[in-house]
């Protein structure tokens, strides 16, 4: 058994990745690295005791060449006698139609596909072969467009659908492993020669107008060359140290809410971030580090202490005395086709608020997501269970007597006294949307509320695959 074999069946059997009987999908695109782990996974069969086969998307965004890469795939899957499950979309199609990178669409589709393999029962894990190296590059991505310590956590090892987590202590099926993370391509490249295994050449892996490839055909050799030899190593270590302490901040947090912001000051440092973080992620908001210190800055007050700062989307934090106040972006209310009021949302779908400014529109989605596969920077308090919800919901300004119970609430209130808890000022709750689920010979339920969780039970199931994700946005015109 070579050396990287050996390696690979420690590293599964310490991180407990399979157990025998497993049927075991092995994603291939044709690359060395897809190759290689599915190589490997062909000697270490017998000694693991799963049931093995291939898996390939083909994404046609390269002709011939995707094309050529799905008979390669096909063709060493039939050589080594092992089931062969294939789909292929439109990824260029999905991206302009959803509004994504190619990228975040090729990811989107391939994992679409990889949980219909595992939801349908025909596979119940899928190894995919992100290696060390594609860690260290995620994590300087991740650094240079600005991420915290959960962002720094890099690829995950093992991948579960947020509705499916695993109970501790008991293992859970249905799940994407990442089995070569600590394995380096070169290791890889050097094992397929070794063995005599040829493998596919993407020739948009040479395309520097993609971030990725100037981060790994330029950032890395540089710091590698100038700085540190083994920086890739050094980089996966601080993803076990970032994952870790994400971990126990999750179990921590809970302990200090809800966040009282007249004794914000004497928590540590490190905790009024993450605190505020919090507070900011219930109205829908993902703030940067900047914003967050702009917040505190705020929050601290003292002479010559801004009372505001500008927060994404058209919010602002205002200090008004002894009260702290996260306040939404104005509607406009020149005439009265502004009002929210007879708009109709489909699910999934989009709507558009008519208003004054020329420039900018307000639109509210419900849009449909894979939960293991959710959008940046959603609020997971903002899914809802595509069977819980009717084809269309009614978009509306909130009204005296309106009542709602949001998830991690103990019992159903108005409105208004919701609205008082959070305080949000009364000149603010004139426009404040909602969405109504209007039942019929059974009045209205309120499903959604600006700056409010779902309602409980309308959230996400275990086992659920998809989700329907409820946002506003404030949009640029040449965008609608």
């Amino acid at each position: 058994m070579q050396r990287l074999t050996q390696s690979v069946l420690t590293h599964i059997r310490e991180k407990r990745f399979l157990r025998p009987g497993d049927r075991l999908g092995v994603a291939v695109s044709g690359g060395a690295d897809s190759v290689s782990l599915l190589r490997l996974m062909l000697e270490l069969r017998g000694e693991l005791g799963v049931v093995l086969s291939a898996v390939h998307f083909n994404h046609l965004l390269r002709g011939d060449e995707s094309e050529s890469d799905e008979k390669f795939v096909r063709d060493l899957a039939t050589e080594h006698g092992l089931e062969f499950h294939s789909a292929q979309g439109d990824v260029a199609k999905r991206a302009a139609e959803r509004s994504l990178s190619i990228e975040a669409a090729a990811r989107e589709a391939r994992y679409e596909f990889f949980w219909s393999l595992l939801e349908g029962g025909r596979l119940n894990k899928i190894a995919t072969a992100h290696t060390l190296d594609d860690q260290a590059e995620t994590v300087l991505l991740r650094l240079i467009r600005g991420t915290g310590t959960r962002g720094l956590g890099g690829i995950q090892p093992i991948l579960l659908s947020p509705a499916r987590g695993a109970v501790r202590g008991k293992e859970s099926t249905g799940v994407i492993l990442r089995p070569l993370l600590q394995v380096r391509r070169k290791e890889v490249e050097g094992y397929l020669t070794a063995i005599g295994q040829t493998w596919r050449e993407d020739s948009s892996n040479a395309d520097l107008h993609h971030t990725r490839n100037r981060v790994r055909k330029k950032l890395m050799p540089l710091l590698e060359q100038e700085f540190n030899p083994a920086i890739a190593e050094r980089l996966a270590d601080f993803t076990e140290i970032a994952r870790a302490e994400e971990s126990w901040w999750e179990r921590d947090l809970p302990r200090h809410l809800p966040l009282q912001w007249e004794t914000l000051a004497q928590h540590p440092l490190a905790l009024q971030r993450r605190l505020v973080r919090h507070a900011a992620a219930e109205l829908g908001l993902q703030l940067e580090f900047r914003q967050i210190e702009e917040i505190l800055a705020v929050a601290e007050g003292g002479g010559g202490a801004p009372n505001a700062c500008n927060l994404p989307e058209g919010w602002t934090f205002a200090r008004q005395g002894k009260d702290f106040r996260f306040l939404p972006p104005a509607s406009p209310r020149e005439h009265e086709a502004t009002s929210f009021d007879d708009l109709h949302l489909p699910v999934p779908g989009h709507v558009m608020v008519p208003g004054a400014d020329p420039a900018t529109r307000v639109v509210f989605e419900a849009r449909k997501i894979l939960l293991a596969n959710p959008p940046a920077g959603y609020n997971p308090d903002h899914l809802y269970a595509p069977q819980a919800l009717p084809d269309q919901l009614l978009v509306r300004t909130w009204r005296p007597g309106d009542r709602y119970w949001p998830a991690h609430t103990k019992a159903e209130k108005k409105l208004k006294e919701l609205f008082q808890a959070k305080r949000i000022a009364a000149d603010s709750r004139a426009d404040w949307p909602v969405m109504v689920d209007v039942k019929q010979d059974a009045g209205e339920e309120l499903v959604w509320v600006r700056g409010f969780a779902a309602p409980a039970h309308l959230r996400p199931r275990p086992g659920d695959r998809e989700a329907i994700l409820i946002r506003e946005q404030t949009v640029p015109q040449s965008t609608i």
